[in-house]
C-alpha cells in the first residue's frame, strides 16, 4: 500500500492543484491531496499526502507556517500582490527602525481581514470568484497569530522593497499582513515575492522539486514522521490491535495522552496507528489508518 507524505518545492507559475496532479501521475495513485494552498506566484513548501494519509492532512495544515516575503511599499494593487492591477502609487519613506517598530505591532495575536482574493466563501461563493467579477463584499476580521516577524532588509527609493520573515498560524494571509504594515506607515504595500520555507517542522531541506518527482519514493516521509509536531504515545501489541479496530482507550492508557488536543498513537515499531483525542478519562480515535 502506497502512503506517505512528500514535501514539494513548488515553483512559481504553478497552482497547488497542478503540483498535486504531477504527484498523482508520478506515483500512479489517485488519492492525493495537499496541506495549505500556495498561490501561483508563491514558491516553496507544499506538503502533499499520498494514499490513505490524505485523512491526516488537516493535522499538518494546522501547524505554523514560515515564509520569507518581499513587499513593495507605496504601491497598492487589487490583489495585494504583483499579479494584480495597480490601484494607487504614493511615495513612501521610512527608516529600518520605523519598519521594525511596526513589525512589533503585528506580532502576537492580531485581527486580520481576509483579502478578496481568498478562497473563503460569502453566501456560498468564493471570494476570489466575486473579485474576478469586480465585486467587493464586507469581510469580518478573523483572529490569527504571528509567532515571529523579522525584518530582513529595507530598500531605498520612493517605493522601497522590504524583505521579511514571518512564522504564523494557519489562516494568516501574508499579503494582508504586508498591506496592514503599509497602512500603519501611512500608505499601502503589496507582495512581490513569497516563499514558504516550512510547515511545522517539514522544511525545504526535505523537499523534492517538481522535476525530480520521478524519484518520489526516495523522498517519501512516513505518517509518524510527517506528524512529528503532534505529541505521541507508544502502545504495546495488545493495545495496538485494539487501536487498529478503532477502540477507545480507557484508564491509564487514556491518561497517557495529552488532554484536549490530538496526539499520535504509535506501535512499538514506531508506526503511526491512529490519531486520538482525550476527553476526561476516555480517549477516542479521530483517524485510524488502515493496516
Amino acid at each position: 500500500m502506497t502512503r506517505g507524505f512528500l514535501v514539494v518545492d513548488k515553483p512559481g507559475g504553478m497552482t497547488s492543484h497542478d503540483v498535486v496532479a504531477r504527484v498523482r501521475r508520478a506515483a500512479g495513485v489517485k488519492r492525493v491531496g495537499h496541506a495549505g494552498t500556495l498561490d501561483p506566484m508563491a514558491t516553496g513548501v507544499l506538503v502533499v499526502g499520498i494514499g490513505a494519509v490524505t485523512r491526516l492532512i488537516r493535522f499538518v495544515q494546522d501547524q505554523p507556517k514560515e515564509y520569507v516575503a518581499t513587499a513593495q511599499f507605496g504601491v497598492a494593487t487589487d490583489t495585494l500582490d504583483a499579479e494584480g492591477g495597480i490601484l494607487d502609487r504614493v511615495e513612501m519613506s521610512f527608516t529600518t527602525e520605523e519598519m521594525e517598530a511596526v513589525a512589533r505591532r503585528f506580532t502576537g495575536d492580531i485581527m486580520q481581514v481576509p483579502p478578496m482574493v481568498s478562497a473563503l466563501k460569502h453566501e456560498g461563493r468564493r471570494l476570489y470568484d466575486l473579485a474576478r467579477e469586480g465585486k467587493t463584499v464586507e469581510r469580518e476580521p478573523r483572529p490569527v497569530t504571528v509567532h515571529e516577524l523579522e525584518i530582513l532588509a529595507v530598500g531605498s527609493g520612493p517605493y522601497p522593497e522590504v524583505e521579511f520573515r514571518v512564522v504564523c498560524s494557519s489562516g494568516t494571509y501574508v499579503r494582508t499582513l504586508a498591506d496592514d504594515m503599509g497602512r500603519a506607515l501611512g500608505g499601502h504595500a503589496h507582495l512581490t515575492a513569497l516563499r514558504r520555507t516550512r510547515v511545522g517542522s517539514l522544511g525545504l531541506d526535505r523537499a523534492v522539486t517538481v522535476d525530480g518527482l520521478d524519484a518520489w519514493k526516495d523522498h517519501l516521509i512516513s505518517p509518524a514522521d510527517a506528524l512529528a509536531d503532534l505529541p505521541g504515545i507508544t502502545v504495546e501489541k495488545e493495545t495496538a490491535w485494539a487501536v487498529r479496530q478503532g477502540a477507545p482507550l480507557l484508564g491509564d492508557a487514556a491518561r497517557a495522552g495529552p488532554a484536549d488536543e490530538p496526539y499520535r498513537v504509535l506501535d512499538e515499531a514506531g508506526e503511526l496507528l491512529a490519531i486520538y483525542e482525550r476527553r476526561g478519562e476516555r480517549a477516542a480515535p479521530v483517524v485510524v489508518l488502515p493496516s
